[in-house]
């Protein structure tokens, strides 16, 4: 089996506190027979130690002993395990309302969701929260696990009412393709192995699904985007008139000889050569990072943009962006900071907060005092330079911010480019 070139999925977790995420990681890793022994015999022994007499597989994420002491998962916890079809990447996220931040940290580079409910419970406030924010992230895929169907006698009924509950919610969202599957996690039902306690459920497992969901890059390879990262100019005489532009190609696919333009000169040259790691290459796409040569000496510097000459982003000092506020300080109208976008970080300020978002409906609230932590706002910002845009539904690299602060360095906001103001 070759495991180099074998497909590899992204895949995020998330629902409210106690629907059992830690559980269904668990049972993904142990019934794929992706766990050590060593390791099993460790949560065996720790079930053991809490009077459990079944092994708790929620154990085996839960990997630091004060999470474990408060019997809750904190931060964004990645497993990685693999089967013979295909590789994965687990990026297991809070469910606490206090921990939104954290799920966009983990989902922004998922090609699937799982969204946990709980079968007694149905839909809460979490549910939405992150049905939003997968919608929001543009996740292409997601699977509603309705997950302790064993605490409610396996009942048809109860599956049926959430389904259409969520399918009455999710009209609002953006997601292409939502599945839904009843399991538990604890007892193993549709996990890995098909449940004989719900023979009226014809669907596949959720591991059969992640093994076959069809995946499809989130990278634009259309519109040509290359933000210099730096000028690599050599000290060796040999080497003087060598002027090299690196970065990572965030769009579209470059060739020796391809026109281009340079944002926000203007100027226009032609691609001498693509290096890789030393290695002239006829072309290449994104997400490499690469070093380009051009025929022309031009003066290009660190945060300018090389794209297609016929083939521009917006280029603007006023965007309009959907963010997720991360800190506990408030944000306020008027308010300046540093925004950060693909190699470029300049001062900015927030011109207008146009609307929060009700989590639960999804409607606008207009009468508020400030964007508060793990809020979800819609801002209008002016940047001091400009800024080389597209919207985030067409390029997740050049469509996203990150907003700081602009005394202490911290991270304040990740934000989706709506448009330009």
């Amino acid at each position: 089996m070759d495991y180099q070139h074998t497909e590899l999925l992204r895949f995020t977790t998330a629902g409210s506190v106690d629907d059992g995420k830690s559980t269904l990681i668990g049972r993904l890793l142990y019934d794929s027979k992706s766990i050590f022994q060593d390791q099993l015999d460790a949560v065996e022994e720790s079930s053991k130690k809490k009077g459990f007499d079944y092994v708790d597989l929620s154990l085996l994420t839960d990997g630091l002993r004060s999470e474990r002491e408060q019997g809750i998962t904190i931060d964004v916890a990645y497993r990685y395990f693999s089967t013979p079809k295909r590789k994965f990447i687990i990026a297991d996220t809070p469910g606490h309302i206090q921990y939104t931040r954290n799920m966009v940290t983990g989902a922004s580079t998922a090609n699937l969701a799982i969204i946990l409910v709980d079968a007694r419970k149905g839909l809460l406030e979490q549910t939405h929260r992150h049905s939003f924010i997968a919608s929001l992230l543009r996740i292409p895929h997601a699977i509603v696990c309705v997950n302790k169907m064993d605490l409610v006698d396996y009942s048809e009924e109860v599956y049926d009412q959430i389904v259409q509950d969520f399918t009455d919610f999710s009209a609002k969202l953006e997601i292409n393709d939502i599945q839904f599957i009843p399991i538990s996690a604890l007892m193993g039902d549709n996990v890995v192995n098909r449940s004989e306690n719900m023979p009226w459920y014809e669907g596949s497992t959720l591991m059969y699904h992640l093994e076959h969901v069809h995946i499809s890059s989130d990278l634009n390879h259309i519109d040509n985007r290359f933000p210099v990262q730096s000028v690599i100019r050599p000290h060796k005489i040999d080497f003087q008139d060598y002027r090299g532009y690196a970065g990572r190609i965030d769009g579209g696919i470059f060739k020796a000889g391809d026109k281009i333009r340079v944002l926000p000169t203007g100027f226009t040259s032609t691609i001498k050569s693509i290096e890789l790691a030393g290695e002239e290459m006829e072309e290449a796409f994104a997400p490499m990072s690469v070093t380009m040569t051009l025929h022309d000496e031009l003066d290009i510097s660190r945060g300018d943009m090389i794209v297609r000459e016929n083939n521009s982003p917006d280029v603007t000092q006023d965007i309009e962006v959907l963010v997720t506020w991360m800190n506990e300080r408030p944000l306020y109208n008027r308010t300046k900071v540093i925004v950060k976008h693909t190699t470029n970080e300049c001062l900015g300020m927030v011109k207008d907060i146009k609307y929060k978002v009700d989590i639960n409906t999804l409607h606008r609230i207009t009468d508020f005092d400030a964007v508060e932590m793990n809020d979800i706002a819609r801002l209008s910002i002016r940047t001091s330079k400009p800024l080389f845009v597209d919207p985030y539904g067409r390029n997740r690299l050049t469509g996203s911010i990150i907003i700081i602060d602009e005394q202490t360095n911290e991270t304040l906001g990740a934000g989706m480019i709506v448009r330009k103001g």
